[in-house]
């Protein structure tokens, strides 16, 4: 007989206001290396492939901020213990045979600990990554040392911490006094917990010092993609250009099998390349008749689809067009804005400027119009 898979929700604790990590924003909604905390700790748990479902306990009073979040949302307690078990009740019924509990302020948690604690689950009740204390330890009072303590058998704690979802829910509505962690809470009802490798990348943002730690480590972790586009089209009789979305009154048009969109194309060049996925023409062949005048948005939606299907964001686009005429500057703005909504970016992600090549060359001679574009991409 075939043995079922188990079943797995990460529960991501999300509800506590933060107040060492500075005046301001809970720090869960701050920004940490290009998205906020919370969405680095999201997608951790989302892209590893031993999680069928991903849940966070937030504070009511945050709603303009988990709002624009795809994930199930669960009010949170008064304290922490209070708020991991209302997270725990709103799964009750769905099938889940372990959970994984974890701070969303461990946004750098790396994939071997999530790994490793479900792979624990197989043989134990619970399990979690911690690190053994390698620094002396002395206790303290009005700042002098009054003693040591011995290190031997002393660890660490991290999260994520997983358990048998039963016996966690259980534990958690026996529990009658205040907890460290959802290790105590476990161990308070009599559970065994394994201790699996944690890892000094685990880090949980808890100062404003933190911040800073938190982005080193993501930018080190991070695959950056940079691709670059170049594209060129002539001009041809006609009363406009297609320029970045954008209609552009002029007396000429350019010429091309598609609109002719010469800098959405180098744009969408420089996304291709990002990827090692060639170039518009490999995607779609100017030979095939169904996309002569083709919207070239067609082709840059398309490129922005593959980049997310491969998994990666993309951090900025910087286009500049090459002409001598039609000037560029009163229609920018709106070529970044139609370009941001096309990629599903913000305005301050995308860039689109001009220059003339002083009279030099085709452009120069007013023949055409060339466009370069730099893409970024991002992969956590």
């Amino acid at each position: 007989m075939t043995q079922t898979a188990e079943k797995t929700a990460a529960l991501i604790v999300a509800a506590g206001r933060g107040t060492r990590a500075g005046a301001g924003l809970p720090k869960q909604w701050r920004a940490l290396a290009g998205k906020r905390v919370a969405d680095w700790t999201l997608s951790r748990f989302r892209n590893h492939p031993g999680i069928d479902h991903v849940a966070l306990v937030v504070h009511p009073d945050d709603a303009a901020h988990y709002d624009t979040l795809d994930v199930d949302v669960v009010f949170g307690g008064d304290t922490r213990d209070a708020s991991v078990r209302n997270g725990l009740e709103a799964l009750v019924g769905k099938g889940f045979d372990n959970v994984l509990i974890h701070d969303v302020a461990r946004a750098t948690v790396p994939d071997h600990c999530i790994t490793d604690v479900i792979n624990a689950l197989k043989t134990s009740t619970g399990a979690a990554p911690a690190l053994p204390v390698t620094d002396a330890l002395w206790r303290g009072q009005d700042g002098h040392v009054t003693g040591t303590q011995s290190r031997e058998q002393l660890y660490r704690a991290q999260t994520p911490q997983g358990f048998k979802f039963t016996a966690i829910l259980d534990a958690h509505r026996a529990q009658t006094t205040p907890a460290a962690d959802d290790v105590e809470v476990a161990r308070a009802a009599g559970l065994k917990v394994a201790i699996v490798p944690g890892s000094e990348d685990n880090l949980k943002i808890t100062t404003p010092e933190d911040f800073a730690r938190a982005e080193k480590i993501l930018r080190g972790h991070m695959d950056i993609r940079l691709g670059n586009g170049f594209d060129v089209h002539a001009f041809e009789d006609g009363d406009h250009v297609v320029l970045c979305g954008v209609s552009v009154p002029h007396d000429k048009a350019l010429k091309g099998h598609s609109d002719a969109d010469v800098g959405m194309h180098a744009v969408t060049d420089a996304i291709y390349g990002a990827l090692a996925e060639g170039d518009i023409g490999r995607h779609f062949p100017p030979s095939e008749m169904e996309w002569k005048n083709a919207d070239s948005a067609i082709f840059l939606k398309h490129a922005v689809d593959l980049a997310t299907s491969k998994g990666y964001a993309i951090s900025n686009i910087d286009c500049t067009l090459i002409c001598e005429r039609p000037k560029i500057g009163p229609h920018a703005e709106a070529m970044m804005t139609r370009m941001a909504e096309i990629m599903g970016l913000r305005m301050d992600q995308v860039s689109v400027k001009a220059t003339t090549s002083e009279r030099l060359g085709f452009t120069g001679r007013e023949e055409g119009i060339a466009s370069i574009a730099t893409a970024t991409l991002v992969k956590p």
